[in-house]
């Protein structure tokens, strides 16, 4: 007996020597990452591990401007972050690598917002001022592409603002105005405002160019010093933005109380009727790298300075074969 009990507490101290062994799930070491993400839909497609926070790894910080994620970034405050397609591009670049992107976030989510009916077609904007947000990222320089590929570049005038609630409180005042916006605040603006409608998809204006490229609005980026030491929960996290918004796209009832939670929408009913048209996706791998590198071409060769000034190498697309 005794012989055998000294064999139990010999094979006992060996699982206890063994990774993970010894530790209920709850203490195993786990590695926090620090998740940075935009007031918009960027924020809706993660929305469930944002609510579900106190239970995961992650932690997250929610911004307005593209430029606060980006700094952050830089400095080390961030591990992860979902910003606009070109700004990833635009920062590749300038810190010589230094970042990776993992998915695709979002697709095309711009829409031409007023009360003038008489806008059918995008040439229709001739003459008019439009009245976005976004400077020097995705709305504005797929704004300027596509009023260059329709003749337009120099008949129509763009005014910034640095939040769409600017823009969409220049609507509810001004049915007149034509504003640009993205989803949710598309939608927003419609319900503050009856006399608006959606008069052009953005999206749609993209895809009438058959020019081989879809509209990727949104990305996630990594640092690669991050990814380097904690490869497995990048994957990780890649696996829990899947299934997130695939959660968002199926239930949109339940996500649209979690996004007016969080702030990102006051009412829930206003977002569950933006959900179905942010397009929200979690694109990975080589069709990731497919669809960005050719809609970085795209933005490249109407302006290099909209991507950083060089196309990113390989490098810049993880998981991609």
């Amino acid at each position: 007996m005794k012989s055998i009990l000294r064999r139990l507490l010999a094979l006992v101290t060996l699982l206890m020597l063994l990774p993970g062994c010894g530790k209920s799930s709850g203490e195993r070491e786990t590695t926090e990452i620090r998740v940075g993400s935009l007031k918009g839909p960027t924020s809706i497609g993660i929305i469930r591990l944002i609510h579900e926070s106190e239970n995961n790894n992650y932690s997250f910080t929610m911004e307005t401007q593209a430029d606060l994620l980006l700094s952050a970034m830089v400095s080390g405050e961030l591990d992860i972050a979902l910003i606009p397609a070109n700004v990833a591009s635009v920062l590749y670049n300038k810190a010589k690598g230094g970042i990776s992107v993992i998915d695709i976030n979002t697709l095309g989510v711009l829409y031409m917002v007023s009360g003038d009916s008489s806008i059918k077609t995008i040439k229709d904007l001739a003459g008019r001022t439009v009245y976005t947000t976004g400077a020097g990222t995705t709305p504005e320089y797929v704004l300027r592409y596509l009023l260059d590929q329709n003749g337009l570049s120099d008949q129509v005038n763009i005014e910034f603002k640095s939040e769409a609630t600017e823009v969409a409180a220049l609507l509810k005042e001004d049915a007149s105005v034509v504003g640009m916006l993205p989803q949710p605040f598309a939608t927003v603006a419609l319900q503050q405002n009856e006399a608006l409608s959606v008069v052009l998809d953005m999206n749609a204006e993209w895809d009438a160019l058959n020019n081989g490229s879809r509209m990727v609005t949104g990305v996630t980026v990594v640092r690669s010093d991050f990814l380097k030491e904690h490869p497995e929960a990048v994957d990780a996290f890649l696996k829990d933005h899947a299934e997130a918004a695939a959660f968002v796209n199926s239930d949109t009832e339940t996500a649209s109380a979690y996004v007016a939670e969080a702030g990102i929408i006051e009412k829930a009913p206003i977002a569950e009727k933006a959900i179905p048209y942010c397009n929200l996706v979690c694109i990975s791998g080589s069709d990731m790298k497919d669809a960005l590198s050719a809609y970085l071409k795209v933005l490249f060769d109407q302006d290099p300075a909209s991507v950083g000034g060089a196309l990113p190498a390989d490098d810049f697309y993880y998981g991609a074969k």
